[in-house]
């Protein structure tokens, strides 16, 4: 076979049976008359797709997008915008917030990225939340009172979460927080020009619409015992997040103008800060040390600084700022070091790119060793020295390499190396290692009733804290119905369901099977149906990735800033995609695992075996079937079959 033009291999081929220097058809023959499985014939089979494996919170990515496309239909009356956004709701209750500031792995494990480049799955997501802000959509309220109440410590991602998902159920929920707002690190953590406070408001105000209460200004271990909250409540939900900020571990760092991470942005969100030294240097690397680096090239500095306003007192809050004009600030100069080179480091990598257009140093490869002090105390410099960093095993692994020290001139200093929870007044709940221990369903060790999630457990993302929150909810609600928590699947995701599609259009159904499966003589579904959704994650060889064309991605407009546009400029960056954008992104989504209605199957059959079921009785997952007596297992409906939908198998 001649090799294929060099113009051609330049488009990246993502399908080809043969390759450069086969000269003969492959055996087809042996494979097809195979009697270990020739003999088997088509089974539909319903698998997760890796961006919802992907997904920390649990989305059901597929379905929605599915909607947004116009593969599966609403119900009468529902416009898709609504429906595609009560689906993705099912899981975050924060999908405007979340489709701005989640570094979406599940795009890192899109399939598509095998063609050409991953879906937009944030910037579906980020429409979705969108519109429903703009259309006013609240969640439904439950029919009927549980008769239990739940207390839920922290108002973070995590506690909001799980509030949201128990008082779907119809538990009564008290939120208790310290601070005067909710909203955790997603308020007091993240700048508002990534989380427009007006976005966190309203998906806030949706959750506490329910009926949940919360308690605000009030720190449980302090304010009020934890004895009492477990004798005034049937199950408690621990989401202290990991609020207090790590400092660095080297000499000097105990300087009034070495502060942490999270006291610099909560300082700068609660409006206190309003400038920063002329040169700054953020210790780092992901997404947080951005955040802080990003803020103080907004704020710049002043020329006449009265004591009292140096921003280690405002962080401190010793003192509100009362400072110069904004127009007498000019801009700072501000060095972000991490351990990793730039291209390893943890943060998004837009987030990266916008930082260094807007004139921010940043320098990888970089270990902090000392903080370098003036005769009063004050840092001025910070002592850096290059090394290599990886993580091995599991495990940080840092080898510093000698005589290449270098000093860092600055002003102020801020750690972005990590955060703590802070168990003051809860000293008994902490584990030895400075979080909660706690089994597969949160429930904490040895507490029954007692349920954690977020950083306290595992330090990670805001949609990881999210769907701690949504699995503790079930652990909960089936605590406080008396039934054994058993175990949770090895896929532990929302999933799109056969079932409620089949209800929707008024389809009978025999006895359901959890999971939903079907044989070729049970109405459940489709002949030999099964859901593996729960255990089997369908990779992109199971594709046939040559149905797929090549198609751009719509990306969302990006308002990138110079360093003299970025000088105080809070305006938000990220803006969403238009409704067009957004059905044409979701139209790139190759539906994997989950038929999307292509008609291969039914056009490439020689035995005209496989053909699409009646309208009357089809929805989405239920399009074609087969008649097994003229099936011959020839295997062509599974290789033509895009998503993988198809195996062979006859009921296996």
């Amino acid at each position: 076979m001649a090799a294929i033009p060099e113009t051609v291999t330049a488009r990246k081929l993502n399908f080809r049976r043969y390759k450069d220097g086969d000269h003969k058809p492959l055996a087809w023959q042996e494979e097809i008359f195979d009697a270990d499985h020739s003999h088997k014939c088509p089974t539909y089979i319903q698998s997760s797709p890796p961006c919802q494996a992907s997904c920390p919170s649990g989305e059901d990515i597929r379905s929605y997008l599915n909607i947004v496309r116009g593969i599966e239909k609403p119900p009468a009356g529902v416009p898709w915008q609504e429906y595609a956004w009560r689906r993705l709701t099912e899981a975050n209750p924060f999908p405007s917030v979340m489709g701005r500031v989640c570094p979406a792995p599940c795009e890192s494990g899109c399939n598509r990225n095998q063609v050409e480049d991953f879906v937009g799955i944030n910037s579906v997501e980020h429409f979705l939340g969108e519109y429903a802000i703009a259309n006013k959509l609240a969640f439904p309220k439950p029919e009927q009172s549980s008769g239990k109440t739940v207390a839920v410590i922290g108002g973070g991602p995590a506690g909001l979460s799980t509030a949201y998902q128990l008082a779907r159920k119809g538990h009564a929920v008290t939120i208790f927080d310290e601070r005067a707002l909710l909203g955790g690190m997603m308020r007091y953590g993240i700048p508002g020009f990534r989380t427009p406070r007006e976005v966190l408001d309203a998906e806030i105000q949706r959750i506490l619409d329910l009926g949940v209460t919360a308690r605000t200004g009030v720190r449980i271990g302090t304010d009020v015992a934890m004895d009492e909250i477990r004798e005034q409540f049937d199950a408690v939900f621990l989401g202290l997040g990991a609020q207090s900020g790590r400092p660095l571990p080297v000499e000097g760092a105990q300087a009034p103008n070495c502060v942490t991470a999270t006291a610099f942005l909560k300082a700068f969100n609660d409006g206190r800060m309003l400038h920063v030294g002329k040169r700054v240097v953020v210790v780092g690397g992901g997404d947080t040390s951005i955040d802080v680096a990003t803020v103080a090239r907004r704020l710049g500095h002043i020329d006449q600084v009265h004591e009292s306003d140096r921003p280690e007192n405002v962080i401190a809050g010793h003192t509100a700022h009362d400072v110069a004009a904004v127009s007498a600030r000019q801009g700072a100069e501000v060095t972000l070091t991490s351990i990793f080179v730039i291209d390893k480091m943890q943060a998004s990598r837009h987030e990266v790119e916008h930082a260094l257009a807007e004139g921010i140093a940043i320098r990888g490869g970089l270990a902090p060793v000392a903080v370098l002090c003036d005769a009063s105390g004050r840092a001025v410099a910070l002592r850096v020295i290059q090394c290599e960093a990886k993580i091995a095993g599991g495990k940080l692994e840092i080898k510093n390499i000698e005589g290449t020290e270098e000093d860092i001139p600055a002003d102020l200093i801020v750690s972005a190396i990590g955060q703590a929870v802070d168990f003051t007044g809860l000293e008994s709940l902490d584990n030895g290692r400075g979080g909660i221990a706690a089994d597969k369903n949160y429930q904490v060790q040895g507490q029954p009733g007692m349920f954690v999630g977020g950083d306290v457990v595992r330090p990670h993302l805001l949609t990881t804290a999210i769907g701690h929150g949504a699995i503790a909810a079930e652990g909960i609600d089936r605590h406080l119905q008396g039934e054994p928590l058993g175990k949770r699947p090895k896929i532990d995701v929302h999933t799109w369901d056969l079932n409620r599609k089949l209800i929707e259009k008024g389809l009978p159904i025999d006895a359901v099977h959890e999971p939903i499966w079907g044989t070729d003589s049970k109405n459940v579904a489709i002949h030999n149906f099964e859901n593996r959704s729960d255990r089997y994650v369908i990779p992109h060889e199971e594709l046939f990735l040559g149905h797929f064309p090549y198609n751009a991605r719509n990306k969302r407009k990006m308002v990138t800033l110079t360093a003299e546009q970025a000088l105080n400029n809070f305006e938000e960056r990220v803006l969403p995609l238009t409704e067009a954008e957004a059905i044409a992104e979701a139209k790139r989504c190759m539906s994997c695992g989950l038929c999307f209605e292509c008609d291969n199957c039914v056009v490439y059959c020689p035995q005209t075996a496989v053909f699409k079921v009646k309208k009357s009785q089809s929805t989405t997952g239920r399009y074609v079937d087969t008649d097994y007596t003229k099936c011959i297992g020839c295997h062509i409906c599974k290789d033509v079959c895009p998503t993988g939908y198809i195996q062979m198998g006859l009921g296996e």
